[in-house]
């Protein structure tokens, strides 16, 4: 239980002042609690010895009213403390985790799904501002408060107080069995959360597959699946825990009991007066209040700490830039040594060595599957590679930090991706001190000014608003925008007119022809216009550049390029007939 603590403690970080000013508040409600006692055993002592006068009266009632108005202070500043650890615990530990991400190697995501990440930002973070400062405040206020009033019986009563220490000791055993057990179950059902996250969000995201496939009730049992996992999760955490905190409730309930018999057997032979009497069985009723309320986060204690051990995930990968220098080369040709690759278990790339030259247009084509991409994606760092070495102008891309590396590059890929804002902010992602003109330029250099302008906003039309439905070559032509405004000396085209209709493919290269000017380029295509202009071209097969050269070298040459270019041919000289 200590060590779940430590946990929560070291988790809340920059709000431990938050969280300790919410224990101290909580302490001081506990004391102006006990003056109200204090007033109540004035009052009876004052009656029981018939002397009851008026300075009396008002100092009970002046004790008591400073009691309330104490506990109102201390409570709502208790609250508003312990609320703001809560909230903002959580809402660090998403920035940290968007912060991390763009930090760490892509093959993270392989191995954590979008959905499980959805998860740990929403349903375990949630879990962790909800209940994690609550449990952390009431259980270590709880302790403390409860520690004050046994001594607080002993320094009066030595008898009464070894019972009230006796129910301490107890309940801290119950409440370490509640610990233990709760550390069973509480992975099992953050797990079923994290599970249930994940399938509605595929779900959502894959709708329109669902639907078109007519699987929609197929689908919903899966969720159905997930929703009966979560509930069940939740339940067995809840049978499990039950008895023990029935058993946490009888111990202090018993103690308290033990504490008024002790208190009027003393009174009844004459050893205690009775007006401790009397203040000792009220006290028995709140005595362990506070210990009780701790005793209930015991379990919630757990899944917080549950809770956060996922959400602590990412924190365990190790960075890409950790060794990294900003550096700013004057040539940018990529030169692959000996590079070695694979995803998990499946080899993608063997033994790769290559030169792409600078300021040159650099072809990369093959069948699906072969390494394209990768090859790209090794470029940028979005992996790293398993043997070998990359480097960008002599410089090996180990060496930069990220940020001044992705300076180097800019990446127009296939499916592309624009955020729900406006499209001037969507071009200026990349260089977000650009100005209204230069936005503009750069729109008009990527043919897609005209566009923009018909749309009910211009430039300040927000996408996915229902004002702005691009379609696949406008998303393109926006994307292309946003590279033509960073202005990095390499560019990569990760197959950008594959999926193009023909009216918007003549837009696109011309886009790109203004992307590309004075820039290292490398391209992927299946189209054969897109890359025989290339000033070399590079065949991959099989994790390995089988072929390298300019189109009329390949073209005269038996492989895989011949192939292409025939199979190509064939496939232009295609024609409906009419019988």
């Amino acid at each position: 239980m200590i060590e779940t603590f430590k946990e929560i403690w070291r988790f809340a970080d920059k709000e431990q002042g938050n969280v300790i000013k919410s224990i101290i508040n909580n302490f001081l409600n506990a004391i102006f609690y006990m003056l109200q006692i204090g007033a109540i055993f004035f009052a009876i002592d004052a009656m029981l010895k018939e002397n009851a006068e008026k300075k009396t009266i008002f100092l009970c009632l002046g004790m008591i009213l400073v009691g309330i108005i104490g506990r109102i202070i201390t409570n709502t500043f208790s609250q508003l403390q312990q609320t703001h650890a809560g909230y903002f615990m959580a809402a660090n530990k998403r920035v940290s985790i968007g912060e991390k991400i763009k930090k760490i190697p892509m093959g993270f995501f392989n191995q954590s799904s979008l959905g499980n990440l959805t998860g740990i930002c929403t349903s375990v973070l949630g879990d962790v501002e909800m209940t994690a400062p609550m449990v952390l405040v009431t259980t270590m206020s709880g302790f403390i408060t409860s520690f004050v009033f046994v001594v607080y019986m002993l320094i009066f009563d030595w008898r009464i107080g070894l019972i009230a220490v006796a129910g301490m000791f107890l309940f801290l055993w119950t409440a370490s069995l509640t610990d233990k057990k709760a550390k069973e179950q509480a992975p099992l059902r953050q797990n079923a959360q994290a599970e249930l996250v994940s399938n509605i969000l595929e779900t959502v995201q894959g709708m329109a597959v669902i639907k078109s496939f007519n699987l929609t009730n197929i689908d919903d049992k899966k969720v159905d699946r997930a929703i009966e996992h979560s509930r069940d999760g939740n339940l067995a955490m809840e049978l499990v825990l039950t008895p023990y905190t029935i058993l946490q409730e009888t111990v202090l309930k018993s103690a308290s009991a033990v504490i008024m018999v002790t208190a009027a057997l003393l009174c009844v032979s004459g050893k205690m007066e009775l007006s401790f009497g009397l203040m000792f069985i009220i006290v028995s009723f709140s005595v362990f209040e506070q210990l009780q309320a701790a005793g209930s986060g015991v379990s919630i204690m757990r899944v917080c700490s549950n809770s956060m051990e996922q959400a602590c995930q990412a924190d365990q990968v190790e960075e890409l830039d950790t060794n990294g220098k900003n550096i700013d080369v004057p040539m940018h040709d990529i030169v692959f040594e000996h590079v070695d690759f694979a995803y998990e278990d499946r080899k993608i790339l063997s033994d790769v060595s290559v030169v792409m030259p600078d300021k040159m247009t650099t072809a990369i084509v093959g069948p699906s599957g072969s390494g394209k991409s990768t090859v790209c994606s090794l470029i940028a760092r979005f992996w790293d590679v398993d043997q070998g070495s990359i480097s960008i102008g002599g410089t090996n891309i180990k060496d930069y930090t990220l940020s001044s590396l992705m300076k180097q590059i800019s990446i127009v890929f296939q499916d592309v991706y624009l955020f729900h804002d406006t499209i001037a902010n969507n071009i200026s992602f990349g260089t977000p001190n650009a100005t209204q003109e230069q936005i503009e330029t750069a729109a008009k250099k990527a043919c897609c000014h005209d566009f923009i302008m018909s749309l009910p906003n211009g430039y300040e039309t927000v996408i996915g608003d229902g004002e702005a439905s691009l379609s696949g070559g406008e998303k393109q032509r926006v994307s292309i925008a946003r590279a033509i405004l960073k202005d990095a000396p390499i560019i990569i085209l990760d197959e950008v007119t594959a999926s193009v209709d023909p009216e918007n493919e003549q837009l696109l290269v011309n886009a790109i022809e203004e992307l590309t000017k004075n820039k290292t380029i490398i391209m992927i295509a299946h189209r054969l216009k897109t890359v025989r202009n290339a000033n070399q071209i590079l065949v991959l097969s099989d994790g390995k550049f089988v072929q390298q050269g300019t189109h009329e070298e390949l073209i005269c040459q038996p492989g895989i390029y011949a192939d292409f270019v025939n199979g190509r041919k064939k496939a232009d000289s295609w024609k409906i007939v009419k019988e």
